[in-house]
Formats: structure tokens, sequence, C-alpha cells
């Protein structure tokens, strides 16, 4: 079995969008050559990938396993590449990141990294919060965007964005909901969850908020990405409770309404080791500490909320 590092380029992107068609576009390829692509290396492993519905795909218990290991495979291609050819280096971050922050914070992170250090060496791992305070400790990697505030006495929260979870649902349904919505009345409605393995604290909190409601959801459908999540609410399924932050994902036909309540432990936050005193960790602390303001106000725009409710 010999797996090309473009298949996992192409199954990186599939995975990330959650839709062949997306993905294509990403890739700037025909859908049905990146299909035959995701069937070869199917085979090649051995194993089904993705489970394929009506809206997109989803990742399999192998697909899911595959993840990480791809994304550690094509970051270190890359960093080799780097080598061989000799290009000017200014050092090297490893960044892991919560799946809710891939398509919103780490995107102008990265761009605003490599345009401040050039020759930055960056390693990127999608990992729950609980594994990158780990991940921390032992040194596997230098900052982490989790939805956290962590426990251990050598970590550090470096910088932080509220970022409370928020009710997200077919636009149609939103129409006679404007500002703030009380979870309770939710009840009866149907709801889509993150995969309690891949989201763990996704899950618990979604659960908590609506046991603090006097419920408990009635949870049809589960996914393991925020993609996933809003793709199966956009397709009518249910609704869901998301961080705020993924409204400024680009999905049409969704609304997403804040929650009444105060929720002000709900963070998106920048980790580091305590005391670690190296220049690219001080300049990923400045750099996301002018991102988080900037997403924060957009993302206030985006919910129609008033700054002064939502602080």
């Amino acid at each position: 079995m010999a797996v090309e590092l473009r298949h996992l380029r192409y199954f990186m992107a599939v995975a990330e969008a959650g839709n062949l068609s997306r993905a294509a576009e990403k890739l700037f390829i025909a859908q049905p050559p990146l299909s035959v692509q995701i069937r070869q290396l199917e085979e090649d492993l051995g194993a089904p990938l993705f489970v394929r519905h009506p809206k997109g795909v989803r990742l399999t218990g192998a697909g899911e396993r595959l993840l990480p290991e791809a994304r550690h495979l094509l970051n270190r291609a890359a960093q080799l590449k780097g080598h061989i050819e000799g290009s000017a280096q200014s050092g090297s971050l490893a960044i892991g990141y919560v799946p809710s922050a891939g398509s919103t914070v780490l995107p102008e992170l990265v761009r605003s990294l490599r345009a401040r250090m050039p020759g930055l060496q960056l390693e990127l791992r999608e990992m729950i919060s609980s594994e990158q305070v780990d991940a921390l400790v032992a040194g596997s990697i230098d900052v982490g965007l989790a939805r956290t505030e962590p426990g251990h006495p050598r970590i550090q929260v470096a910088s932080r964005m509220a970022d409370p979870f928020a009710l997200a649902m077919p636009r149609a349904d939103a129409a006679k909901l404007p500002g703030r919505v009380e979870l309770k009345l939710f009840a009866d409605r149907d709801f889509i969850a993150f995969t309690r393995h891949r989201g763990p604290a996704y899950f618990d909190q979604a659960i908590h908020l609506c046991a603090k409601a006097g419920f408990s959801p009635r949870i049809r459908y589960e996914a393991s990405t925020v993609h996933g999540v809003l793709d199966l609410v956009g397709a009518g399924l249910g609704v869901a409770l998301v961080p705020a932050s993924s409204a400024l994902l680009q999905f049409r036909g969704l609304a997403f309404r804040p929650l009444r309540g105060s929720h002000a432990g709900e963070v998106l936050a920048l980790l580091q080791r305590r005391g670690d005193p190296g220049a690219t960790i001080a300049a990923t602390r400045e750099t996301c500490g002018a991102i988080f303001p900037k997403l924060r106000a957009r993302l206030l725009r985006k919910l129609d909320a008033r700054p002064s409710a939502e602080a």
C-alpha cells in the first residue's frame, strides 16, 4: 500500500469542508475526479473514510482517526520541503486548535504571523481543549486555541475572547425571534449535537445549558464538526447549540440567536505555558490580542446584539 500526499491533501480538504463540492472548489478541481481520489484512498486503506448524506459527508471512525495523522504528515512534508529548499527561517510554532477556531481565528492568525515572520515554520493540530492542555504540558505544542480556562498550574491564558453558545436554526424559523431567545422555548424541538467523543466539552455544555433551561434535549442527529452540525441545521433537521463565533462562517439560510442569561465563562482562549519567554510565543500572544477584539466586534454585528448586552 502506498498512500500519496496528494490523497491526504484531498482527504483533508473534504474533511474540513464537510462537502465534496466545496472541497473541489477549494482545490480548483472538478468534483468527479475528487470523488475518485477519495475512493482510491479508501481502497488503499481498506476502510471507508466518509459517510455520504444529502448535504455532504461526515467522517467515519476511520476517518476521524486518520485526520490528525494526515494533518501531521502534511505539515511535516511542508517543513521538509522548506529545509531542502534552504528557506530562511525565523523559528517554528506548533499550534493546537479546537475545530470551531479553524475557520474563524486560525486563518487570520496564520496570515498575520506569516506576514510578521515570513520564515516561520508552522505546525497546526486540531485538538479538543483537554488534549491541548496535555500537549502544552508535554511540550508537543507551543500554544493552543481552546474553549477552556486551564486548571493546570503550568498553563495560563495569554488572551481570550468571550464566545458564549448561541442557537443555530433555519433562517425561516428565526423570522419571529429577534434578539436573544429563551432556550426553554425549544424544549420540543429536535436537536443536532456534536458527536460526544469528538467534542465532549461542546456536548456536555449543550446538555448543561438545556438542563438549566429545565429540559433534556431530544438529540436526533450528531455530527463531528461545526460545519457538519450546521449543514444538518440548514437541511431543516433541527436546531443546535454552537459557539456564537460559528455565526462568522458563511452558511446561507441559517440564523444564530444569542441566549438569554449570563454565560460569561464561555470563552475562546489562547493558551501557553506559564513563563514561556520565546519571541515567537510573544508575537503570537500580541497577534491574538489584536485579532480577538476585531472578531468579537464582527460577531456582535452578526448577532445583531449590542456590545453592552454581550460583554
